[in-house]
């Protein structure tokens, strides 16, 4: 029988964005010697499947309440796909129209995601500088002039993206640790999670360790001499070329540098051993845990408490790391053999 009482009926799906659960790893991290309570924060529980549902939900809220957003207009935004999905969902609840700007590099299970929330679709080449006319801010630009009653929300530099995370997924996590917890450790895309998360977590705890988790090829780390390699990346979600105004470099204590291989590889651990159906920059997370705790040998000890936040899951992946040939394929693989 199911406890009882259960929470009743909800409004709609956007009741069922926030308030993730944590669960706590066990079979892996023991596995690799950490002694370490290891905590994860699964985000792809949210409506959208991911943790930028938080930041798509607080942008249009904010938008609405100072009048700039009306019934009708369209929603234009450039991603790397989760907060199109979350911007896309809102839409198609709310009633706007949706245009997202995605480059050719992020999953075909993305696009059928969009497609099917009702999004128009544009593609732009992979790889392309950001202040290319063909990068997705640039063609967000175009569009939105293009287009009568238009908005880009800009999560790159909305402060409302941090905003959705110091109000909401650090609170969450404190109360969920209740007090104790002694480091997170986070992926930085856009910057909005760990900005928020850390600002909310050093306000509550100032020795509470921020770790920012950047992947080879990205510029967000910080001392910049992290930054030498600048190069094409598969990872999905985290990493961009240029730091958006959003993220606060400095909120981090320690930033590490993630590979592609590392983050496949530690993701279908957790898919294989944890029972996560998580993404690929959940991975990325788990492999900053592990040079988090080489560079802290002091902190592998059973008395602390790490949270890691698993950004997305595995539905937008199935043709990408899940994939056995398609990591073959890329030679990942042989570099675990």
């Amino acid at each position: 029988m199911p406890q009882l009482p259960l929470s009743p009926p909800l409004t709609s799906a956007l009741d069922l964005i926030g308030n993730t659960p944590m669960v706590q790893l066990g079979s892996l991290p023991r596995s690799l010697g950490i002694r370490a309570q290891v905590f994860a924060k699964l985000e792809y529980y949210n409506a959208g499947g991911s943790v930028k549902d938080r930041v798509g939900l607080a942008m249009v809220t904010a938008a609405e309440k100072e009048g700039r957003l009306k019934p009708g207009d369209t929603i234009i935004e450039a991603t790397s796909g989760n907060t199109g999905i979350a911007l896309a969902l809102i839409s198609a609840i709310k009633g706007y129209k949706c245009i997202i700007t995605i480059s050719e590099k992020m999953s075909e299970e993305k696009i059928l995601i969009l497609k099917s929330l009702g999004a128009t679709i544009v593609r732009t080449p992979a790889g392309v500088p950001i202040e290319s006319p063909e990068s997705i801010i640039s063609v967000a630009k175009r569009l939105q002039k293009e287009t009568p009653n238009s908005h880009i929300l800009d999560q790159y530099g909305n402060r409302n993206n941090p905003e959705a995370h110091r109000l909401g997924t650090g609170p969450e996590i404190w109360a969920q640790c209740e007090g104790k917890v002694d480091a997170v450790i986070v992926g930085a895309g856009t910057g909005g999670t760990i900005t928020g998360i850390g600002r909310c977590l050093k306000r509550l705890n100032e020795n509470v360790y921020i770790v920012g988790v950047d992947p080879v090829g990205s510029v967000l780390a910080q001392p910049e001499e992290l930054n030498e390699i600048k190069r094409e990346y598969k990872i999905e979600g985290i990493g961009y070329d240029f730091v958006p105004t959003v993220l606060d470099q400095s909120i981090a204590d320690i930033w590490l540098k993630t590979s592609d291989a590392d983050s496949f590889h530690y993701a279908r651990k957790l898919i294989k051993e944890e029972g996560l159906l998580c993404g690929g920059s959940s991975g990325a997370a788990f492999a900053g845990l592990v040079e988090f705790l080489k560079s802290r040998p002091d902190l592998n000890c059973e008395g602390t408490r790490i949270v890691l936040i698993l950004p997305d899951g595995i539905r937008n992946y199935l043709t990408k790391f899940v994939d056995d040939k398609w990591m073959e394929g890329n030679g990942y693989f042989n570099y675990y053999i």
